[in-house]
């Protein structure tokens, strides 16, 4: 007989909910290495064809997948239920609009995120060819265009729970991989959206992004650099 798991899966359904409930859902453990979306899939496909949550790809790619397990923001697709200890509590990711159980609307987290203008700006005369990079430049990018906007990140923010306005720790980031870009000509511009309270003097070094991004990436870091920048500017 398959070993069973317990899913607590938050449920909400604003349209005939008046407030959001948890329920109970014994998942088997049908084959080695099952992710917690296979889990969410033999739920839906097989006990309850009414639970919404988003997923594409499955390999940890394109992000549709973020969600709050056991606590902590991650990628249902890439998270092994062995990993985690039972029962396992999965809800939407936290500070967004519940659309339905596990889907959150990210409209907040897209509209944070091309304010601060992620692709590449120039001025200069476009060159026969491509624009050019030296190696030492190209590196300079990495573990900053990595990022899938899973939105992960942002919403296990303190900060970002607690303001609004905060563009949160994934817009930032997109911000210095552009801003760090040896091709790019748009930093000032970008430094006006960034340069105030909402933007990177409002992170307080938490870490909490460090912990969730499914793709290891350091947004803390990356907003420290921006810092540094912005100072050297000033003095």
């Amino acid at each position: 007989m398959a070993e069973k798991v317990t899913f607590k899966v938050f449920r909400f359904n604003p349209e005939k909910d008046k407030k959001p409930y948890y329920q109970d859902f014994e998942v088997e453990i049908r084959k080695p290495g099952m992710m917690v979306l296979d889990g969410l899939n033999q739920i839906r496909w097989e006990m309850d064809g009414t639970l919404a949550f988003r997923r594409s790809c499955r390999e940890g790619v394109c992000g549709s997948d973020g969600l709050n397990i056991n606590g902590v923001n991650m990628l249902s697709c890439i998270t092994h239920i062995s990993d985690l200890k039972p029962p396992i509590v999965i809800q939407p990711l936290p500070s967004l609009p519940v659309v339905k159980d596990l889907v959150v609307d990210l409209t907040d987290f897209m509209n944070k995120f091309f304010l601060v203008k992620p692709y590449l700006i120039t001025y200069s005369p476009p060159p026969d060819k491509e624009r050019l990079q030296t190696p030492e430049e190209r590196k300079k990018l990495d573990g900053l265009y990595e990022c899938i906007l899973c939105a992960c990140c942002s919403t296990s923010c303190p900060s970002y729970w607690a303001d609004p306005e905060y563009l949160g720790p994934s817009a930032l980031l997109n911000s210095a991989r552009f801003i760090l870009d040896s091709r790019d000509e748009g930093a000032d511009e970008r430094f006006e959206i960034i340069n105030d309270r909402h933007g990177v003097w409002r992170c307080h070094t938490i870490l909490n992004c460090i912990e969730a991004c499914p793709k290891l990436l350091n947004p803390t870091e990356a907003i420290g650099e921006l810092k540094k920048i912005l100072i050297k500017k000033k003095f």
